[in-house]
């Protein structure tokens, strides 16, 4: 596959999910920048802004076993991955797998479950494999996690630790449509109060597991030259000294760019990865990986203030 192919296979995917999802064109691109690049996403809106729409028509443009979990307080890791139940009849224990088995996961409103049962997706988003009662048993190389937490309601809600969050590739802020966006949704969708069928509108897939494949090995071949390493790696550093950060990125947070930037530059046509790529990734990268210092709190700053400082400060490559 080369990179015109692609291109090719996001664009007729863009127009898939189109069908269906009105707006949310950097939603839509930050899942592709993941998809190519085997990462995961947490996306972050109010509710009613279509992140569970998106998530699904988005997996059924691609062929992909989709999985949804609802979390809840009362959620248990063995609801996530599974457990192995005695069966009297076999005199056995046989393995019955948790909605974690599939090739694109809906962790939906994952703040709302206690750190023990979200500890449950570690092994899951780093390894793709999860262990059961000491046995390991592999997920695929499809395998994807997309997350929803709603920011405005605290209440019965759970902060992601640190190290779930770093394990997310993007953290991707969802607003309110525009008034046209809102317009057209009403249109599309004001007949009926249920979400919106993905087969009701006619969406095609466009692509498979294997041309997934082919597309993450064009990725993977994309030049990432040493002056565009230093750039990458200059940065995150940086995150580590800035007076406003309590504590910066991790060397995990370099890898991810670096893998997220040469998708990037092949969804726009070329096969080098130029400073543009690394900048229009660096804030649904970083956002999630900074913790601010306690006297940038106070003075209401947040972590894209902060990015775009040091954005600012690294000398660009030429």
């Amino acid at each position: 596959m080369a990179i015109e192919a692609v291109r090719a296979m996001a664009d007729d995917l863009r127009t898939e999910v189109g069908k269906v999802v009105v707006g949310l064109d950097d939603a839509v691109e930050i899942l592709l920048v993941a998809l190519l690049s085997e990462g995961h996403v947490l996306m972050e809106g109010v509710p009613g802004t279509a992140k569970t729409l998106l998530a699904q028509t988005f997996s059924a443009a691609l062929s992909l076993d989709f999985g949804r979990v609802q979390f809840t307080p009362d959620l248990m890791p063995g609801d996530v991955i599974g457990t192995n139940l005695f069966d009297f009849q076999s005199n056995s224990f046989s393995l019955v797998k948790g909605p974690i088995f599939t090739q694109f996961l809906l962790a939906d409103e994952i703040n709302r479950t206690p750190p023990k049962t979200q500890a449950s997706l570690l092994q899951a988003m780093q390894e793709r494999e999860v262990t059961i009662d000491g046995k390991t048993h592999p997920l695929g190389d499809a395998f994807m996690v997309v997350a929803t937490q709603n920011p405005i309601e605290q209440q019965g809600t759970y902060p992601l630790p640190e190290a779930q969050l770093d394990r997310f590739l993007f953290k991707h802020v969802l607003t309110y449509p525009s008034r046209d966006e809102e317009r057209d949704v009403v249109r599309r969708h004001g007949a009926r109060t249920a979400m919106p069928s993905v087969e009701d509108h006619g969406v095609r897939p466009v692509g498979d597991l294997n041309a997934l494949r082919a597309a993450r090995v064009v990725v993977s071949d994309i030049t990432l030259a040493d002056d565009m390493t230093d750039y990458i790696v200059d940065l995150i550093r940086a995150t580590r000294e800035h007076p406003a950060l309590a504590f910066g990125a991790s060397p995990r947070a370099a890898t991810n760019l670096s893998a997220a930037a040469r998708a990037y530059a092949v969804l726009n046509g070329r096969d080098y990865v130029i400073p543009d790529d690394v900048k229009s990734l660096a804030k649904p990268l970083l956002r999630h990986r900074l913790v601010l210092s306690a006297s940038a709190e106070i003075e209401g700053m947040g972590e894209d203030q902060v990015i775009d400082q040091i954005l600012q400060q690294i000398p660009v490559p030429r």
